[in-house]
C-alpha cells in the first residue's frame, strides 16, 4: 500500500466522531460514495510497554463490519494522546492507495488519561549544622524517564515553578512504584520542589502530586 494526496474528486472521510464507554472507544464517520472499505491507522503518542510514539500498521475495515458494529470499536489503553486516522482507499495497479486529506477531517485525537506521580521531600535539620539533609521519594504508576522531572531549589521559600530557582536534573529513570532517592545536603534556608522539565509535553502524560 502507499499514500497519495487527495485531489479534487477524491473520496474523502468526513464527520469523524468518537464516543467513550469506560476504556472502549467507538469511531463513526460518513462514508464517501463508492467506498466499501477504509484503512484505520492508530498512533500512540503516549507511553506503553514499547515506549513512546507507537505507530500501528493501517488496518483494513469494511463498510459491512462498520454496519454490523455500528462503527469501529477499539480499546484505549496506556496514557497520553491516541490519534486515529481513517483513510479512504482505492485500488491501484500495485495495491491499495490510501488517500491523505490535507484538511485532516479524517483524523481524531483521544486522551488516554494521565499517570499519577506522587512525590514527597523529607528534610532533617542538625542542631548545630549549616546544612540540612533532604531525601526525595517518588511513587509513580508507570516507569518514568529521567528527563521528565527535575527538582528546583530556592532559598527562603518554596519555588513556584521551574524557573523560580536553580533546576537540577535527575541522573536515573524512575521505576513504577516507590523510588527513594539518595539523600542530599542543602542550606538550612533552601527549599525543594519537583517540576516537569517540559510542562506542555509531560503535563499531558502525567499528573505530578506533592504529598
Amino acid at each position: 500500500m502507499r499514500f497519495v494526496d487527495a485531489e479534487d474528486g477524491s473520496p474523502a472521510i468526513t464527520g469523524l466522531t468518537r464516543s467513550m464507554e469506560e476504556d472502549r472507544c467507538t469511531l463513526r464517520w460518513i462514508w464517501p460514495s463508492g467506498i466499501d472499505a477504509v484503512y484505520i491507522e492508530k498512533m500512540d503518542d503516549g507511553q506503553s510497554a514499547d515506549g513512546f510514539g507507537n505507530k500501528g500498521e493501517p488496518k483494513l475495515y469494511t463498510r459491512a463490519e462498520y454496519k454490523a458494529n455500528n462503527g469501529y470499536q477499539t480499546r484505549i489503553e496506556g496514557i497520553g494522546i491516541v490519534a486515529f486516522t481513517v483513510y479512504a482507499y482505492q485500488e491501484g495497479d500495485y495495491g491499495p492507495l490510501l488517500i491523505q486529506q490535507a484538511n485532516r477531517e479524517n483524523r481524531i485525537e483521544i486522551s488516554a488519561g494521565r499517570a499519577k506521580i506522587h512525590y514527597s521531600v523529607m528534610s532533617k535539620n542538625g542542631l548545630f549544622r549549616k546544612f540540612k539533609t533532604v531525601q526525595i521519594q517518588v511513587t509513580a504508576e508507570v516507569p518514568i524517564a529521567k528527563d521528565v522531572l527535575c527538582y528546583v531549589k530556592k532559598q527562603g521559600s518554596y519555588p513556584a515553578n521551574k524557573e523560580d530557582g536553580m533546576a537540577y536534573p535527575f541522573v536515573a529513570p524512575f521505576d513504577a512504584g516507590k523510588n527513594m532517592l539518595p539523600a542530599i545536603e542543602i542550606g538550612k534556608e533552601d527549599y525543594i520542589r519537583l517540576f516537569f522539565t517540559d510542562g506542555k509535553i509531560y503535563g499531558q502524560l502525567y499528573e505530578l502530586i506533592s504529598v
